[in-house]
């Protein structure tokens, strides 16, 4: 007998074959897809539209409000999943799908996985040039959507309606693999989308999806442990690899059977509890005074899921002894041997407790340990401090941060990019793992809003708390009415400082004027005046203006109960920042200019580079 089959459109193929994915989380087998994100055009409607209407009751399809928003929520949806579940979007040609591709650059720097379905132009190219259709003089092939190509784990532009096969099975392992995951990028053309195919059967079976454990080397793995066994300062970094393993408990013991203190990047920060005696919390240019001074004099560091970019590092200056050794514990060997480090290509989880194993009967020495704890005994005072609450006109981020953690101390908090960030980094005390949802692997400006959106979607349980600076609110903020429409209730803190408060600072401290980033320092002929909580009320939020520090808490209470998204303004000081902790980053400053300011910081700027690690 022959292959059964089914006669198919290609795009119902893509979504009969989604449908079919699934995934085992705590003994539960659960689709692998949470939904499809999508805005519908001339190059998708009729094709991917038709074919997910027809599967709306088994995946849902959720309307997003920017194609950059909804991409960015599906993102959202899969770090708040620990890139167990993950989700679908879907767009038109031309710009619609080029909204995309900053998201998928987020995606591609995180190591998230994402499947993006951009329309296409036409495969037969009788029509062309379609609308929206970019055209390459000296180059056929190209379309708009080759943008993909450099931020995509795994391209597939679909030309025939039976190469989706290959294409989605390939999709699947990249999605689904420690090492490889990241974005997949297929671009369906439009015509494709509608062509028809005799599939078969089998190609629909339901198929689980189960996270691989890569197991350590064992020329690798007694390496590592023979440099641990001989430092007498040894540090662990944990990174984002930390929680996606789910390697939280065995982390903990591991510190707790060695004395090792530990310290968390962006992406890494709830690997442990906050008030864990050997969480010196975070590590590099956002970093504690704690966990800084302990990295300045490692000479081990277990890098265990970090892709050790520069604000970990401070720019690769922050690790000043000169016996550093470097341990790379992790699931991709291009992240397991940066900067000349012994490489140890193994899941975390497994890894870790199969260092356990292997360093039976060693302990860094007690004094170590002790100054560890005794450095986060004297940063938690210099942090309580800064959050202190105020009757400034004015407050900082940092007291913001303080008010929301006494009103919401068990919220899953998320941000992005601006200045938030690094307050955040050093200051927040998350509790539970994933309960710190930060972008800053791309510090992509927009993401806030709707990855609160999909931090909802993933944990609907969880009460989602988004803090956001008003350059990022006025980049992205339509995925509000998304969260209304979905019922997804999350609690968004604009902290307005009139401009980009952060970058003013940045320009500051390398010697430049004030100039373009606070809108009074703009070129403009009158400022706005932006009403941010009426512009939220206007898309169905609850909003709130709140003067003080004490007025922010008492909304913050009161939004609890509201019955959807609630939105809480409050004007902040722009250049106040946490003085402690902190390390140098290296942001190049003119070798020559007119003005003295800038000749002074490049001296400081020399200076500081000759501490840098090179190699």
């Amino acid at each position: 007998m022959g292959q059964k089959t089914i006669r198919l459109t290609m795009a119902q193929a893509v979504a009969r074959f989604l449908t079919a994915q699934k995934t085992e989380i705590d003994g539960e087998i659960v689709p692998i897809f949470g939904g499809v994100f999508a805005i519908f055009g001339h190059g998708n409607v009729a094709g991917v539209g038709e074919a997910l209407y027809a599967i709306r009751d088994q995946l849902p399809t959720y309307r997003g409000q920017s194609e950059q928003g909804m991409a960015n929520a599906a993102v959202a949806y899969a770090k708040a999943s620990f890139r167990r579940r993950f989700m679908a979007c879907t767009s038109s040609i031309g710009p619609g799908a080029l909204n995309m591709v900053t998201s998928a650059a987020l995606a591609h720097v995180n190591r998230l996985p994402v499947l993006l379905l951009p329309g296409d132009v036409f495969a037969n190219r009788t029509p062309d040039p379609v609308l929206q259709q970019a055209e390459d003089f000296g180059d056929g092939t190209v379309s708009v959507n080759d943008a993909f190509k450099p931020v995509s784990r795994y391209f597939d532009r679909i030309t025939r309606p039976e190469q989706i096969i290959p294409a989605l099975r390939r999709a699947m392992q990249v999605l689904t693999d420690p090492a490889e995951c990241g974005p997949v990028t297929l671009s369906l053309c439009q015509d494709v989308q509608a062509e028809a195919h005799d599939y078969p059967e089998s190609f629909f079976a339901e198929k689980v999806w189960v996270p691989r454990r890569i197991m350590p080397d064992a020329d690798e793995f007694a390496q590592a442990a023979a440099a641990i066994r001989a430092a007498e300062k040894p540090v662990i970094i944990a990174g984002g690899g930390v929680l996606y393993s789910r390697a939280s408990r065995v982390l903990a013991g591991f510190a707790e059977t060695f004395g090792i203190p530990v310290m968390e990047t962006q992406a890494g920060k709830s690997s442990l509890p906050h008030d864990h005696p050997l969480n010196m919390g975070s590590v590099g240019v956002t970093g504690t005074s704690a966990a800084n001074a302990l990295a300045s004099e490692a000479d081990l560091v277990l890098a265990v899921g970090t892709r050790l970019q520069d604000f970990t590092t401070g720019s690769w200056a922050l690790f000043g002894n000169e016996k550093l050794e470097i341990i790379g514990l992790n699931v991709q060997p291009f992240d397991a041997a940066k900067h000349d480090g012994l490489p140890l290509v193994a899941d975390a989880q497994v890894g870790l407790s199969a260092l356990v194993q292997g360093l039976t009967g060693w302990k860094a020495d007690a004094a170590w340990t002790q100054k560890a704890r005794d450095g986060k005994d004297e940063w938690l005072v210099a942090a309580d401090k800064a959050t202190a609450t105020t009757n400034a006109e004015l407050p900082s981020d940092a007291q913001v941060i303080g008010a929301v953690q006494r009103a919401r101390p068990e919220a899953t908090l998320v941000c992005a990019a601006g200045g938030l960030p690094g307050e955040l980094h050093k200051l927040w005390k998350a509790g539970k793992p994933g309960s710190y949802h930060l972008e800053y692997g791309f510090s992509t400006m927009g993401y806030e809003i709707a990855g609160g959106l999909g931090v909802k979607l993933a944990r609907p349980d969880d009460d989602v708390v988004v803090m956001v600076g008003d350059g990022s609110y006025m980049m992205l903020n339509s995925e509000i009415a998304s969260s209304i429409m979905l019922g997804a209730k999350i609690t968004i803190v604009v902290l307005d400082n009139s401009g980009y408060g952060c970058i003013n600072r940045l320009q500051m401290a390398t010697g430049g004027a004030n100039f373009n980033n606070l809108l009074k320092d703009t070129h403009h002929v009158a400022l706005p005046g932006i009403d941010f909580a009426a512009h939220a009320a206007s898309m169905g939020a609850r909003s709130r203006k709140v003067g003080s520090i004490s007025d922010l808490e008492q909304a913050l209470d009161e939004a609890k109960v509201d019955d959807r998204t609630s939105v809480i303004v409050i004007d902040t000081d722009p250049l106040i920042t946490t003085e402690a902790g902190g390390f140098w980053w290296d942001v190049a400053v003119p070798e020559v200019s007119e003005r003295p300011q800038v000749n002074e910081a490049r001296e400081g700027y020399e200076k500081a580079r000759r501490a840098q690690r090179v190699g």
